[in-house]
């Protein structure tokens, strides 16, 4: 008699036990499971990569460190990729400053804005990640101004060739987003401000706590402030700020209509 209870008891056990393996693996539950997405960060380490890291949200987000995912290597890429297996990539890293290192080492400056974006490009592709890239407002003339996200390109420095080389083989991916971006630190790193310059000067912390509401975009993206001088956007939190010329400095040729139109932008973060 035991032995027949025994054998009932171990026959519901197997069939309550294929009923919940079941229902894991139906569509709802996996959604269930799949709920929190995750966000792979590249240049975690940089200045707004250490904004990036204090703002709440709902994602899972990774920063991995060089060692971990070297935007040079397309195998060390891979590699990280498959571990963390995230719904996003983030490609912040970069070789940024000083400007004039786009001048003196460009080797560096392909490898790691061109090739290394190039390599990102081809690993999210293979693994259907939505890729989201830090580009810059440098990549347009800045002899006009008020620049939309259709016009013609022509980058002002090496750098921004370099961004724009970036550009080009995200471009290729349709599943992706390129955030053209004017922002700096706070506070305002420099003791002088162009008061003939035109920006859209915006600092860390506001990209930071609205970067999250434009992932799910594709295309091109204007990111910036108000239209200012470099100086009108410092003088509310340094009073003591000095005005200096970018023409005197940099020659009549230095473009100085650089600001862009980001009704798109502001138009999310309502």
């Amino acid at each position: 008699m035991p032995g027949i209870l025994l054998k009932k008891f171990l026959k519901k056990k197997k069939n309550l036990l294929n009923l919940v393996g079941n229902l894991l693996f139906t569509r709802p539950i996996q959604k269930l499971f799949k709920m929190v997405k995750k966000i792979v960060f590249t240049g975690g380490t940089g200045r707004f990569g250490e904004i990036f890291k204090k703002i709440k949200t709902k994602y899972k987000i990774y920063f991995p460190s060089r060692k971990q995912l070297d935007v040079q290597n397309f195998k060390s890429i891979k590699k990280y990729l498959n571990i963390i297996k995230p719904d996003f990539l983030i490609h912040a890293a970069a070789l940024s400053r000083p400007m004039s290192i786009h001048e003196k080492n460009i080797s560096n400056s392909i490898n790691i804005n061109i090739i290394g974006t190039a390599n990102i490009v081809k690993a999210c592709e293979e693994k259907k990640i939505k890729l989201i890239y830090f580009s810059t407002n440098y990549v347009y003339p800045g002899k006009k101004g008020n620049y939309k996200e259709t016009d013609p390109v022509l980058p002002v420095n090496k750098y921004a060739v370099s961004k724009l080389g970036g550009e080009c083989s995200v471009q290729m991916y349709s599943n992706s987003l390129i955030l053209r971006i004017c922002m700096t630190e706070k506070p305002f790193v420099h003791k002088k401000a162009f008061y003939d310059v035109e920006m859209n000067f915006m600092f860390h912390e506001v990209l930071a706590k609205n970067l999250l509401k434009l992932i799910n975009k594709k295309g091109i993206m204007n990111v910036g402030g108000n239209t200012k001088t470099v100086i009108k956007f410092v003088k509310p939190l340094n009073a003591n700020i000095k005005g200096i010329s970018a023409k005197k400095v940099f020659g009549k040729k230095y473009p100085l209509k650089q600001s862009m139109n980001t009704s798109l932008f502001k138009k999310l973060i309502k």
